[in-house]
């Protein structure tokens, strides 16, 4: 009985692991993560299993186009394993209304299956004010938010699996200043969602210098043969926070001063720039003090621009300047007079 019962609990991960097409899963990679679990078997009782018992009762398929074979299910497979429970449904509304402005649509299709099982959960709780949740639940981005970049489904699953399983791909990437294809080898380090756009993190080739690649460029992507390089000490955390994506102007931090109105040291108490953030109340007036440390971004340059006449910086003076440029670009385009303005 013990034994038939670890067989059955074997069989269950199995399931689970194994995702939708377009989802692949290589039969080492399924072996290790066994494994990991505490099911201690071989290669060939493995193929026994998904070959000759779960293949003839669900929905799997082999691809063997290539060694080693991957299994996935067929993308039209309804089961949900394991069953979904109300708190789990709650998480994945929720999740859906965040993600759908920041992931590409073929990533975010591929959890569609359990989006719709959390509504049919939901929508069946006759009587129950949690049938609601999802018209009564919103997650919407702070400013505008531009549409995801569209994704290649067998890109991003190949990238997906590179950085799973440590390995090279090879892409066909739309090089953005040279506006042409190129061939490249990539060393995947890791996959950085930042507004709209995902990018990989990687090093190309023989290079040790660690690059971004827009996910939405790579128009073609295949596990490479060449071995993958791990790039020594590499920490996602740390790269982010050194201003990988902040686009940082220089390492130093800058201490901003700057006078901002009512409405701005509302939301600056509430949401702050920082820590150590102060905000000191001007005299006969109702405007604010603010006082921070922070990284010399553009990110953050942006931000401030981005308040208009609501924020007036006095230092650094680099910024009080480049807004004051800014201020004087726009106001000399204003002042142009279109063709048709001309012809009236």
């Amino acid at each position: 009985m013990p034994h038939v019962r670890d067989t059955l609990f074997r069989y269950l991960t199995l399931l689970q692991l194994i995702p939708r097409s377009p989802g692949r899963i290589a039969t080492p990679v399924l072996l290790e993560k066994l494994r990991e679990r505490g099911f201690m078997v071989d290669a060939r009782s493995l193929q026994r299993d998904l070959r000759d018992k779960l293949a003839l009762h669900f929905p799997l398929i082999c691809d063997d186009t290539q060694k080693p074979f991957r299994w996935y299910f067929d993308r039209q497979f309804q089961g949900n394993l394991p069953a979904l429970d109300l708190p789990s449904a709650l998480t994945l509304i929720l999740a859906e209304e965040y993600l759908k402005g920041i992931l590409p649509p073929v990533v975010l299709g591929q959890l569609s299956h359990q989006f719709a099982d959390a509504h049919r959960l939901l929508d069946d709780l006759e009587g129950n004010s949690l049938n609601q949740w999802r018209k009564r639940v919103r997650a919407i981005p702070n400013g505008k938010a531009l549409m995801p970049a569209a994704v290649d489904a067998f890109s991003w699953q190949c990238v997906a699996q590179a950085l799973l399983e440590n390995k090279a791909i090879e892409v066909r990437y739309l090089s953005r200043s040279r506006e042409e294809y190129k061939i490249l080898i990539l060393h995947p380090q890791g996959l950085v969602t930042r507004h709209s756009v995902t990018y990989v993190v990687a090093t190309v080739e023989e290079y040790s210098d660690l690059r971004q690649f827009a996910l939405h460029r790579i128009h073609q992507a295949t596990i490479s043969h060449m071995p993958w390089r791990e790039t020594p000490g590499f920490d996602l955390d740390t790269y982010i926070a050194d201003g990988a994506f902040g686009y940082r102007q220089s390492r130093d931090d800058v201490h901003l001063i700057a006078n901002v109105a009512p409405q701005v040291a509302w939301l600056l108490t509430e949401t702050p720039l920082a820590s150590e953030q102060e905000l000191t109340p001007l005299p006969h007036s109702q405007w604010q003090r603010l006082s921070v440390e922070l990284p010399d971004d553009q990110q953050t340059l942006w931000w401030l621009k981005g308040m208009g006449a609501n924020v007036e910086v006095l230092e650094p003076c680099a910024w009080r300047e480049e807004i004051r440029d800014d201020a004087r670009r726009i106001l000399a385009q204003s002042s142009l007079k279109t063709p048709m303005e001309t012809e009236t």
